[in-house]
């Protein structure tokens, strides 16, 4: 999703304004001075000022202590030979009513017990809960803040839920609802490989702003978080209960969908899926024209303005239509549906990419179909195929909102923001839909890997405002700002523990700068790209947790990455470069040169040294980070420079890294007398 940072609307994967991002964090008082005097045996000045998380120790390199590997998951990062998930099969029906703004739907959910446990009970998300009056998400979040509620009285009302046997025998269910979450008692067992099949139905006002997941503006209606959906089940917590409260969003099981929305005959549906009944919800025309983007790179406007106006273009201007889709294999199902909705279409190695807008969007959103296509062509391409049929691009009153196949956005008036949030929302089919990771824990999993992969498709679509690397500064600057006043945080923290001010830097932002070193810095393009992709690879379509992300980079990259995971996720180091000591001794032609590199904070990182010589010409040098392994305050090189004299010293010169004080890296030679 996209993250709304005070008054300023970051975009997905940088933020615009460093210094009022930094600046308008509401904090108690972080800052303050942290430096302390630490003596400095190689000199007779006084030492230093460091960091006061600074220490000469090398426990940065020790072992990360992790998980052993079990048959479940393998120490390599890879699923192990025996690892297993829960299957989630829906048939859903449900119908709005515009006019009482209310959903009301029957779904039956088949569901199959893959894990090596005998479950007695089963737990359900009902997370239309979050906008009681007395949930808990209204005593975490203000009314009026993004994930409030806003006045608004809802909640999810359950009319019955019942176990199925056989063909006809219903057996209603003991439940009890704990806020978000609602146990479901079993009658007998559900033992290994076993299968329960549920019916339920039940009812919900839709809220306006449903804390900017889903949500109603006018005749739109954007659904989500719509029906009751089985929570995941796995080996590392078991059932997973997490409430909903707004900021940590999902983790669901996998499984295929059928669903049938039935709304008033005016309206156009756009959904998760495939649409099963073209021929009785689209026009002769408008299934022409579909049958021209599906092999179309230009989008072809599938629904004009002028038929939207004249009532053209729907097949019967009266009474309701039901609008059926299947999906396979995805983790959710969502839907928007107005009566203007403008409708692109064009297409990639087959796959339909769509945009749905209101024609007062137009301006900005005629281009959106093609910036759908841009997104599934980047990823596919670089890092994943994409596996779906269908990209959907939906406009409407939701900021910015990932489900499979479907993007919602706000109408947004700047066609490069627009294709930021665009895109961001599109990749995250890739994280947390193919890749489904526990967003409630782990948020950074998909938003911040997701932010990542951002950069390379917002440089291929806008290449004359700079290349990925020019965007990644501006995070990376952002990420240097924070640790220097001292608002930054571990990256390793659960979303709904995250000050929402720090939302954005902590979980979309830091994790990209992590993986931005990683590549650029660390590993190198060829490693680093090698493990990420088979990072997806490994965990498509399953449930990887942090420790397999960790294993698979190292076990595919082949380096031991304890120290960076240690102090990039799972504390928070910081880091400060610094040129300790020169002593320079010139011998007829030649420099014989000492230099004493200084590490003054707890984190390490690579060296950058330039080396600028009296003739204007200068040298380069990197050194790993593993050179701080045996002492991670200093580090000591000598070198020889024939013909040449040295001028000045200077580390990361290009600002590839981060360094929280840039006033110690630079050494000058002093004139000569």
């Amino acid at each position: 999703m996209t993250f709304t940072y005070c008054t300023f609307a970051f975009r997905t994967l940088t933020y615009r304004a460093l210094i009022a991002a930094t600046l308008c964090v509401a904090l108690p008082a972080t800052v303050r001075a942290q430096d302390q005097k630490m003596a400095d045996p190689g000199a007779t000045r006084s030492g230093p000022a460091f960091d006061a998380t600074g220490v000469g120790d090398t426990s940065v390199f020790a072992p990360l202590p992790m998980p052993p590997g079990t048959e479940f998951r393998s120490a390599s990062g890879m699923p192990g030979p025996h690892y297993w998930q829960n299957r989630a099969d829906y048939d859903i029906k449900a119908t709005l009513d515009t006019a009482a703004k209310t959903l009301a739907g029957q779904l039956r959910l088949h569901y199959t017990n893959h894990s090596p446990d005998t479950l007695h009970f089963v737990w359900f998300q009902v997370e239309q809960n979050a906008f009681e009056d007395s949930s808990l998400n209204a005593y975490v979040f203000p009314e009026q803040s993004r994930f409030g509620a806003r006045g608004f009285e809802g909640g999810d009302v359950i009319d019955h839920f019942d176990l199925v046997r056989g063909a006809a025998t219903r057996v209603a269910l003991t439940t009890r609802v704990e806020g978000t979450e609602l146990k479901a008692d079993l009658p007998q067992g559900l033992a290994p490989g076993a299968s329960a099949t549920f019916d339920i139905a039940w009812h919900f006002k839709v809220p306006e702003h449903g804390a900017d997941r889903m949500g109603r503006d006018g005749a739109l209606y954007e659904l989500a978080q719509w029906y009751p959906r089985v929570a995941v089940y796995d080996d590392l917590r078991g059932w997973n209960t997490e409430p909903y409260l707004g900021q940590g969003e999902f983790y669901l099981e996998y499984g295929d969908f059928t669903y049938a929305v039935t709304v008033p005959a005016g309206y156009i549906v756009a959904g998760t899926g495939s649409l099963e009944n073209g021929a009785e919800v689209l026009t002769v025309a408008e299934r022409s024209r579909l049958a021209k983007a599906a092999t179309s790179a230009t989008p072809v406007a599938i629904t004009t303005p002028d038929e939207l106006s004249s009532g053209a273009a729907r097949p019967r201007p009266a009474g309701t239509l039901t609008w059926r889709f299947h999906a396979h294999n995805v983790r959710d199902v969502a839907w928007a549906t107005a009566p203007n909705y403008q409708w692109d279409a064009s297409s990639w190695h087959g796959i339909l990419a769509q945009a749905y807008y209101r024609p007062s969007a137009a301006p900005i959103w005629k281009d959106a179909a093609d910036m759908a296509r841009m997104s599934i062509e980047e990823y596919s391409t670089r890092w994943f195929p994409y596996p779906y049929p269908q990209i959907t691009a939906v406009e409407g009153p939701i900021s910015g909102m990932e489900y499979p196949m479907l993007a919602m956005e706000d109408r947004n008036d700047d066609e490069y923001q627009l294709y930021s949030v665009v895109t961001h929302e599109i990749g995250h089919n890739w994280f947390p839909m193919i890749v489904g990771s526990n967003e409630r824990i782990h948020f950074w999993q998909d938003e911040g890997l997701n932010t990542f992969i951002n950069l390379f498709s917002e440089a291929r679509r806008y290449p004359a405002r700079g290349d990925e690397m020019a965007r990644a500064a501006e995070e990376r600057a952002l990420e240097q700002k924070a640790e220097s006043i001292g608002v930054d945080i571990p990256i390793e923290l659960q979303a709904d523990r995250v000050p929402p001010q720090l939302l954005g830097l902590n979980s979309y932002d830091k994790p990209s700068v992590g993986l931005q070193l990683l590549r650029e810095e660390i590993l190198g393009h060829a490693a680093f790209d090698d493990a990420f992709k088979s990072y997806i690879q490994r965990w498509a379509y399953k449930h990887p947790a942090p420790a397999d992300f960790f294993r698979t980079m190292e076990d595919v990259s082949g380096h031991r990455l304890d120290w960076f995971w240690r102090e990039f996720w799972l504390n928070n180091y910081h880091f400060d470069q610094a040129i300790d000591t020169v002593v320079v001794r010139h011998h007829g032609d030649t420099d014989y040169v000492v230099v004493r590199y200084a590490n003054r904070a707890r984190g390490v990182l690579p060296i950058r040294a330039r080396f600028t010589f009296g003739d204007g010409t200068t040298e380069d040098f990197r050194y790993p980070a593993e050179v701080w392994s045996t002492n991670t305050t200093r580090y000591l090189r000598r070198y020889t420079f024939i013909g040449k004299h040295v001028a000045r010293i200077e580390l990361d010169p290009d600002h590839q890294l981060i360094d929280i004080d840039r006033s110690n890296n630079v050494w000058t030679a002093p004139p000569v007398s």
